[in-house]
């Protein structure tokens, strides 16, 4: 996916293409985790739309739920959904930052010392 360091470093415009590949990516994965965890909460806790979505959200972001859980099923399901959202958050920085780490590091390793 990424040049090899021997390769000259990207255009600027191909290297904001690729961010932005990488971000329309991110953001169809958080929908995607969105509506997964609506629908988790509309099942076991049977909640409305709204506060499912609201839920989702907060999780998925980080921040905790928000309605107290009565459920074993949804109180399993809001775990197993917290552990993904922690996961997704940690992969899908990654996933926004690699190229710009990599062009960081193409750019330190495509200068040749001199004498070489």
């Amino acid at each position: 996916m990424f040049e090899h360091h021997s390769k000259p470093l990207l255009p600027l415009r191909a290297f904001i293409a690729r961010i932005t590949a990488n971000l329309v990516v991110a953001i169809c994965l958080a929908l995607i985790s969105l509506a997964i965890g609506m629908m988790g909460y509309r099942y076991f806790e049977g909640l409305p739309w709204v506060d499912a979505f609201l839920n989702a959200a907060m999780i998925l972001g980080g921040m905790g739920e928000i309605d107290l859980l009565k459920t074993d099923g949804g109180k399993i399901f809001a775990g197993c959904y917290a552990l993904y959202s922690g996961l997704w958050l940690v992969a899908s920085m990654g996933l926004i930052l690699s190229p710009v780490f990599h062009r960081i590091l193409h750019h330190f390793h495509s200068h040749k010392p001199p004498g070489q």
